[in-house]
């Protein structure tokens, strides 16, 4: 069955396919190319020297997060949950990143640190900061793998290679340009990769649409299939959760998702705010991730629609297929709800076009996994690197480090690409995972910014015990004791890890010695002054336009209309 399962889901890719796939390749090795004669220190190397404009980096920002897991794991939930999956983009996304803009990054920025570790040393000391930094480096990997198995997957499918060989060969390419020109390659090629994402994803989704008779429908299609008229609305989204109470449900998604899950990621998470870091000055550093909000909102139109689509259309998906994996069974079709995508491009594209298509996935696979290396290099060499091993040598000795690192990053992400292969639908694995390290690094982090009397001994304390209660929490839902057939265990679990971090954290500190106050300037609010996070309004950043509260103001405003409309 897996070898007939494989050759029925084969691309048939023609000549003009591959010639266009070809190109792409070559141009992302230029880039990386070109962007190495800029490296001369470290900083180029992790941080692009701190000089690359708001709009470049913003278009980064979004880019880095629309890598494989986003795009297939988002389609994958269209055709498995239907429109509540929007909540992972309009609540589960845009708060967060115009919270990060507004608020955070003046202290990022204005600190001048090179990592999120490296702030986390600096307010909390080493405990912390080590707990920190291993724990990112190990979800870097995790992710990397994943994002690496479905890069894979898709030459798998269009050449007929091997699962592994095909691994080996999508991590050899995005090694090479990753390793030659650092962060700066990484974001170039992540700005080629949004505009590429785009172009294969529309038409996919306008002919989908076309093909099941518009919006209209796709409606009467949906409601009458298994999941029925729920997936057709994004409240309360009872099927997405789990939760068969709708207080419940909401609660889990607003809570557990819109604000531990969503703030952790998106204002703690190195992969993304490395983007901001590298802008040329804090006002393009806060507007970075604001740009980034406004194609956010717009990304489930061409991600979840497109997954929606291919659940009603593509015969390996429809009927007892997807309700057998609704139920959590394999489909007798041999696909899996990652796959909703590719059929979908398989049924619908004709060659040339399907060439595009299969570039804009594999732009976003590499996206995705070259800001997973590009972030993990930075913190294994700046904050456990150089930090407790190799202190006090040359620049060109971490720079060149960097690039070590890379490689072996790249090696570690071939082995866990095997793990990700167990789940039918990939955003299951990234929940859980978001829900161990990024829920209770938030929370150390939200409460050390704004209390002062917070100790060092409380942070790592309460982020193991944060991090313990989630595995808890995922180990019971594995194990059956905890029925929670969707994603309410991740959001169960980072609810926790959130709750037991900050109840751990406040206990431990009560009985513990706090820092100085005059020690902690700049990494405290209340001991923060003012002017030190204020932007500059002039020259390049003058402009209502480049007025980031006016931008995330319009920005909050279109995301409560689309959740008002869905």
């Amino acid at each position: 069955m897996p070898v007939l399962a494989a050759a029925n889901l084969r691309l048939d890719a023609h000549a003009i396919d591959y010639v266009l796939l070809a190109f792409y390749f070559v141009l992302v090795l230029g880039i990386g190319y070109l962007a190495r004669k800029q490296v001369s220190s470290s900083i180029d190397f992790f941080l692009s020297g701190r000089s690359l404009p708001a709009w470049v980096t913003g278009l980064a920002f979004i880019s880095a997060n629309l890598g494989a897991i986003e795009v297939m794991g988002m389609s994958a939930n269209g055709a498995q949950y239907g429109l509540p999956t929007a909540h992972y983009f309009w609540i589960g996304a845009i708060p967060a990143m115009l919270f990060l803009g507004i608020v955070m990054m003046p202290f990022y920025y204005g600190s001048k640190v090179r990592s999120v570790p490296e702030f986390m040393r600096r307010r909390f000391g080493t405990g912390a900061h080590l707990t920190n930094g291993i724990s990112f480096a190990l979800a870097q990997i995790l992710i990397a793998g994943a994002n690496l198995y479905l890069l894979a997957s898709v030459v798998n499918l269009l050449l007929g290679w091997p699962i592994w060989f095909s691994i080996v060969i999508a991590a050899v390419i995005v090694l090479a340009y990753t390793a030659l020109g650092g962060l700066s390659a990484a974001i170039y090629n992540e700005v080629l990769q949004f505009f590429v994402i785009v172009a294969a994803l529309v038409p996919l989704t306008i002919v989908g649409l076309y093909k099941v008779g518009g919006w209209d429908g796709l409606v009467d299609k949906v409601t009458n299939g298994p999941g029925g008229a729920e997936q057709l609305s994004s409240w309360p989204g009872n099927q997405l959760t789990g939760f068969g109470s709708n207080f419940l449900s909401v609660l889990g998604l607003v809570f557990g998702l819109g604000f531990v899950l969503s703030f952790g990621y998106w204002t703690t998470n190195f992969v993304e705010v490395q983007r901001a870091m590298a802008s040329k000055s804090m006002s393009a550093a806060r507007r970075t991730p604001i740009i980034g909000a406004f194609p956010k909102m717009l990304v489930p139109f061409i991600v979840i629609i497109p997954g929606m689509i291919a659940a009603v259309t593509v015969t390996e998906l429809q009927g007892e297929n997807k309700q057998a994996l609704i139920d959590g069974g394999s489909a007798p079709s041999g696909a899996t709800f990652n796959d909703a995508l590719l059929l979908l491009m398989r049924d619908l594209l004709p060659n040339g076009v399907l060439g595009v298509a299969i570039a804009g996935l594999l732009a976003s696979f590499m996206a995705g996994m070259a800001a997973n290396l590009s972030s993990f290099n930075t913190v294994f060499t700046y904050d456990i690197w150089q930090a407790y091993i190799k202190k006090d040598k040359p620049d060109s000795y971490y720079l060149n480090m960097g690039r070590w690192v890379t490689a072996g990053a790249t090696i570690l992400a071939i082995g866990t690409a095997g793990i990700a292969s167990q789940y039918s639908n990939l955003m299951d694995y990234l929940q859980q995972l978001f829900s161990f390290f990024n829920a209770p690094l938030f929370a150390t982090f939200i409460l050390g910014m704004f209390w002062k009397r917070m100790t060092p001994a409380a942070a790592w304390i309460g982020l193991l015990s944060g991090t313990a209660s989630a595995i808890v929490v995922f180990l019971l839902a594995e194990t059956g004791v905890w029925d929670l057939p969707g994603q309410g265990a991740s959001f169960i679990g980072a609810g926790a890890a959130f709750v037991v971090d900050i109840v751990v954290s406040v206990a431990v500190t009560m009985v513990t010695k706090p820092r100085e106050a005059s020690e902690l300037t700049g990494l405290v609010y209340s001991l923060t002054p003012k002017e030190t996070r204020r932007h500059s309004t002039t020259g390049e950043d003058a402009g209502w336009y480049r007025n980031p509260g006016l931008l995330a103001g319009i920005v909050l405003v279109i995301t409560i209309a689309l959740n008002i409309a869905f």
